[in-house]
């Protein structure tokens, strides 16, 4: 895969429209709930999930829909993305994440340009963030390809509950989010530590497929079996 405009639109334009949905249904959500964030969240979760399952669909078979610079980079190592692409797709991620902020704000009538408050620090959340990447990279690279859009959205709705941090998972989405003062918001001072944790947790789960597959090839070898598993599923995930 040869990177080109079309490609790097293509992560722009979706990694935008990823945080307007994240971020927009959070701002929907807390307006309408009258209060309960129970609700709120349950509103930004199920937005979130139909959301990435439509955004991968469309934009995959153009740039991948990575949406992501952790996905980027476990790409960049299983060579399914050069690695002269990382940085102008984290570039266009981080742009797009940025810009998806800001159109959310333009759209509910509020200030464009602004920082949130909304403090995410400390060993649970930076455990939960570790943990919610780990889980997303994971089944990324081991989903069939024609369940990878329903499993990853389907993932990232069950990580809202299940982890502390609410399953940010992605640098960009971290980035993009710290310019909104709203229900989906993080403090710019809290953005290095969820960095941090996700690029761990994505290279552990990068690890742990790559131990997982050689346990595979080992024993089909073992059972007499010749089907180039590696090569098939460097074909699904590439």
């Amino acid at each position: 895969m040869t990177t080109s405009p079309r490609n790097l639109v293509a992560e722009g334009l979706g990694t935008a429209l990823l945080l307007a949905v994240v971020i927009g249904s959070g701002v929907m959500g807390e307006r309408l709930a009258g209060g309960n964030v129970g609700i709120a969240l349950l509103a930004n979760t199920l937005a979130t999930v139909g959301g990435l399952y439509v955004l991968i669909e469309v934009f995959g078979p153009v740039s991948g829909a990575h949406f992501n610079p952790v996905v980027s980079l476990v790409m960049v190592f299983r060579g399914a993305l050069p690695r002269s692409s990382l940085v102008p797709y984290v570039a266009v991620q981080l742009g797009g994440a940025m810009l998806g902020a800001w159109l959310v704000h333009a759209m509910f009538d509020m200030r464009i340009l602004e920082f949130s408050t909304q403090v995410r620090s400390g060993p649970g959340q930076w455990i939960a963030e570790g943990v919610a990447t780990f889980g997303l990279i994971l089944v990324i690279l081991r989903a069939p390809a024609s369940r990878v859009a329903a499993m990853v959205a389907a993932y990232i709705g069950a990580a809202y509950w299940f982890t502390a941090s609410t399953s940010f998972a992605n640098p960009a989405a971290a980035f993009g989010r710290m310019f909104s003062d709203s229900f989906a918001g993080i403090a710019p001072a809290s953005v290095p530590g969820f960095v941090l944790a996700e690029v761990a947790g994505a290279m552990i789960a990068l690890w742990l497929h790559g131990r997982l597959e050689t346990s595979t090839v080992t024993a089909d070898s073992k059972a007499g079996d010749s089907k180039p598993i590696n090569g098939v599923k460097e074909e699904r995930h590439g």
